[in-house]
């Protein structure tokens, strides 16, 4: 049945599948866990039960998604022995501690307190409560960090040396950790992480207001939301301005992929093609909707600036830009719809009408689902972009392949996409039951005394939600 396939293209497809599925929930749960020490944060320092409503609504949320996160990561990682056996061996050295890392950092935390943050409220107390729910917090932005200096290092391989066998082996561990582009990696993720979550919050709580425009704790879901947009949108712009920078010092032929560049511009500045159709066959890009020299102002700062086009490269070596052009595009496209909508929100606010804004809630439903499209466009962009290397320039995919047959590959492939859709399918439609519940004032409250020691002192507790103010809300 898979006679006629090339194996190494099916084990791409079956990584590029399995990441695709798993890359969704780090994606929520690293925002979510944020967001939930921060709801128990504002609890614990101002009294108001508002804030534990919304939390413990979101928190079964959180458990659910963090499972299926681990569930879905545990595949990819067979797959290093399976399918990418060489790989593996080559890169272990380096590669293998930063992943021991992650485990012993990060998931043991996230594992070891995640139990007290999900039934421990009414039996450790409320100080050791908020730790346990910082700690898982700080755990998925610990594995954040590790998975993404992994990530990192195969774009700008630092820090190694290689042996009489072929393999990397570390020679410094700060260059190997803290390389090139890890710094831009890692903050471009994380705020993506937050805004993902912020919509879907904000969407949610946009979806309960349009249903019942006195439930407090959606307007507190919808305002809390789109003050993260309206904070972190244009600096996730910056932010990726910066990391579009970098990679365009260390990785010239992904970023002239994602502007379909195929000629280096020596006669003039390059144009920004807004719109168009790569052809990698005829090395053109089709139907090109351009603006003069605004190409060569972004990514040179100068009008004139000479940028490398795919023609400064060999053939062999550059990226499918019929792909990765339009992911770089829808990613960008959204981040400028999410700084509109929080441009939006402020207005609102200004207007006193935040919670009376149909149209607005509306936009915010529709755009629930965005972040999650973006992070996916992103995480294309960045690893097609990179092919047809593993190892950037040191290590090629289709050296880094197991010698396994092809049926092998696309037998497993199809019973990953069987079994992942009736998994993930379920669970996901589990949660999404979940969030069509509106949110509600719970019936037991946990115990409400002052945390002297912690120089807590919270209000007397609340039954309304914060009042509305009549301006700027």
């Amino acid at each position: 049945m898979f006679e006629a396939f090339d194996p190494v293209v099916l084990a791409r497809i079956q990584f590029a599948f399995t990441i695709s599925f798993h890359i969704i929930f780090p994606a929520f749960s690293i925002g979510l866990a944020s967001y939930l020490a921060v709801l128990e944060g504002l609890w614990l320092a101002t009294g108001k039960s508002v804030y534990m409503d919304v939390f413990r609504y979101w928190v079964k949320i959180f458990a659910l998604t963090f499972g299926m996160g681990v569930v879905s990561g545990l595949t990819m990682s067979y797959q290093f022995g399976t399918n990418w056996s060489v790989f593996s061996d080559k890169t272990g050295p380096v590669l293998g501690p930063l992943m021991a890392y992650e485990v012993l950092s990060a998931f043991f935390l996230e594992a070891g307190f995640l139990g007290i943050m999900l039934f421990g409220m009414n039996k450790v107390g409320r100080k050791l409560h908020f730790f346990a729910t910082v700690v898982v917090a700080l755990g998925t932005f610990f594995s954040a960090f590790w998975i993404l200096s992994v990530n990192s290092w195969m774009h700008t391989p630092a820090g190694y040396a290689i042996n009489a066998a072929g393999q990397f082996i570390p020679a410094d561990w700060w260059a190997i950790v803290f390389n090139p582009s890890f710094p831009y990696r890692l903050v471009h993720m994380v705020l993506a992480a937050y805004l993902t979550t912020a919509f879907v919050v904000g969407a949610v709580g946009a979806l309960h207001l349009l249903r019942d425009r006195d439930n407090r704790r959606a307007h507190l879901m919808f305002s809390m939301a789109l003050w993260m947009a309206t904070i972190v949108a244009p600096i996730q712009i910056l932010a990726g301005d910066q990391h579009g920078l970098n990679t365009l010092e260390h990785q010239p032929a992904k970023v002239a992929a994602m502007e379909g560049h195929f000629e280096t511009n020596r006669d003039g500045g390059m144009p920004l093609t807004l719109f168009g159709i790569p052809n990698m066959e005829t090395a053109r890009t089709d139907y090109a909707l351009e603006v003069p020299a605004l190409g060569s102002l972004i990514l040179g700062h100068s009008l004139d600036a000479e940028i490398k086009g795919l023609d400064a490269f060999p053939r062999e070596d550059w990226p499918n830009a019929t792909v990765i052009f339009w992911t770089f595009r829808v990613m960008v496209a959204i981040g400028f719809a999410m700084l509109g909508l929080g441009l939006w929100s402020l207005w609102t606010r200004w207007r006193g009408s935040l919670r009376q804004s149909t149209w607005l809630q509306r936009a915010m439903v529709a755009m629930g689902p965005s972040g999650f499209l973006a992070v996916l466009c992103g995480w294309i962009t960045t690893e097609m972009g990179r092919q047809p290397y593993t190892v950037y320039g040191l290590l090629r995919t289709s050296e880094s392949a197991s010698p396994i047959a092809a049926e092998a590959v696309g037998t497993s492939l199809l019973a990953f996409i069987v079994v992942y859709f009736l998994l993930f399918g379920a669970g996901t439609f589990y949660i999404l039951r979940l969030m069509a519940k509106p949110p509600t004032p719970f019936e037991e409250e946990p115990p409400r005394q002052p945390i002297r020691s912690a120089g807590i002192t919270p209000a007397p507790a609340l039954d309304d939600d914060v009042p509305e103010p009549a301006r700027g809300e």
